[in-house]
């Protein structure tokens, strides 16, 4: 009675304490289904092509990824809300959706942890979250996943990415990232499969960047989970 459960995309009180989203307000979101690309799950328009435009000019080197919806509309003012305006219970229903979308292909990987793509620590200090970190402990507390949180670290503050086009955005995550020198001394890394757990992926620049150093140190596969795809570059 006190503290209503709200439906994450218009903000009114659900239907129900067990209902976390409007009805109508499901119906805004779009669902990612087949024909989609078979390492990104970005959509694409036709049946017989394996993969997206992208992934097609670039070679990735994670093994592959799921995104739940494509990131236009009503969800793209929802995960603003998420992580700009400290609606940080809008990740019950994000990770519900997640869970239940892609929960058995996450087990199938086996992944021996879940890893949240990090944010710059003067973001972290201004909105005090990393709103992926949030849906990576939800994840790996679901799944009994061990989640490490400060695996990696961001030791250079980017550009926004959604301001660069697609070369742009792989010069500003150049050196963006590296290994957590004291959880890597303390833990000497013996780590083979890891989930990289973010809210949006658009070109997979992020993704790539995060990959390259785990795989860098001894890391052998790496997949994603996002809640958001971009539908081009």
């Amino acid at each position: 009675m006190l503290y209503p459960v709200r439906c994450p995309i218009c903000g009114d009180i659900a239907v129900s304490k067990d209902q976390l989203i409007c009805n109508n307000c499901s119906d805004k979101l779009i669902l990612i289904k087949e024909p989609r690309c078979k390492k990104c799950s970005k959509p694409i328009d036709q049946e017989e092509k394996e993969f997206c435009n992208d992934c097609e000019q670039k070679k990735h080197h994670y093994i592959q990824g799921y995104s739940l919806w494509v990131y236009e509309g009503a969800i793209k003012k929802s995960i603003a809300d998420y992580k700009y305006h400290y609606k940080k219970e809008n990740a019950v229903f994000y990770i519900q959706e997640l869970l239940r979308g892609y929960g058995a292909i996450i087990k199938k990987w086996a992944p021996d942890v879940i890893v949240p793509v990090p944010i710059h620590r003067s973001k972290h200090k201004e909105r005090g979250y990393n709103q992926a970190d949030i849906l990576a402990l939800g994840i790996g507390n679901e799944l009994e996943i061990p989640v490490l949180s400060k695996l990696l670290l961001r030791n250079k503050k980017t550009l926004p990415q959604k301001q660069l086009d697609d070369k742009e955005r792989l010069h500003n995550l150049k050196e963006a990232f590296e290994l957590n020198p004291k959880i890597n001394n303390n833990l000497n890394l013996n780590i083979k499969k890891v989930l990289l757990v973010d809210d949006i992926y658009t070109t997979g620049s992020t993704v790539e960047a995060c990959t390259n150093v785990l795989l860098k140190y001894g890391v052998s596969k790496v997949y994603f989970i996002t809640l958001c795809i971009g539908k081009g570059y």
